[in-house]
């Protein structure tokens, strides 16, 4: 059975939690996803422990922004470890993208569009201008341009990049939540299915599938909907 294109997120306390999560995991999705927190506290050897003996892609979601040269070192050092993605912020710009993507060719290069945090008001009080959609869609062509094979926007813009950068760009998604789930800080939010059939080549699911009593179960719940819904 194909895993499901999911990356579970794995903000657990301990890198203890994190591997046995991505143990629990594994067997019914595509990838787990390891954040700042995680690879701040722990350092290289949480990608190892997360990736176990079963080789799952591990996606390391650092999003670095900085001048092309700093980011360039760091994507360098960071892909000795064999991440399948590295995040970047899109809003870094194109010198700073391709910088990454020239520094790490095995890896793919994901830039991160608009945070699934933000809302309108807090893109103009920042002074990026919206609405979201057009933003969004802006650092898309933007990141595409400089090189990147890879998109992070929410469920709200999938339909609006796809359109923008056409097929061949991986696009991730966070701010997944299956129906009924809180969507604690995540603002622009919509159900797995929905982000799928917007065009979400994988969506990123943490506290829903890990704060569940059975993170196993309940990664394999949301695969077999994700089955049910795809195309017969």
């Amino acid at each position: 059975m194909t895993a499901a294109p999911i990356a579970v997120a794995l903000d657990a306390p301990d890198l203890e939690t994190a591997a046995r999560w991505a143990g629990l995991v594994t067997p019914h999705v595509s990838t787990v996803k390891v954040g700042l927190e995680l690879y701040m506290r722990y350092g290289p050897d949480v990608i190892a422990s997360v990736r176990g003996a079963s080789g799952v892609r591990v996606f390391l979601d650092l999003k670095l922004h900085d001048i092309p040269n700093t980011v360039s070192g760091a994507a360098r050092a960071v892909s000795r470890l064999r991440p399948a993605i590295l995040t970047v912020h899109a809003a870094g710009g194109p010198a700073m993208i391709k910088a990454a993507v020239e520094a790490a060719p095995r890896t793919q290069i994901a830039a991160v569009t608009v945070l699934t945090s933000l809302s309108e008001d807090d893109l103009a009080r920042i002074g990026l201008a919206g609405p979201a959609d057009d933003a969004v869609r802006r650092l898309a062509a933007l990141s595409v341009e400089a090189g990147a094979t890879a998109l992070v926007c929410s469920p709200h813009e999938v339909a609006t990049v796809r359109a923008e950068v056409g097929e061949g760009v991986t696009l991730i998604t966070p701010g997944v939540r299956p129906a009924g789930s809180a969507s604690q800080d995540q603002v622009r939010v919509a159900t797995p299915e929905q982000a799928l059939a917007d065009g979400a080549d994988l969506l990123v699911i943490g506290r829903p599938i890990t704060g569940s009593p059975d993170p196993g179960a309940a990664a394999a719940a949301i695969a077999a909907s994700l089955r049910r819904s795809g195309p017969s």
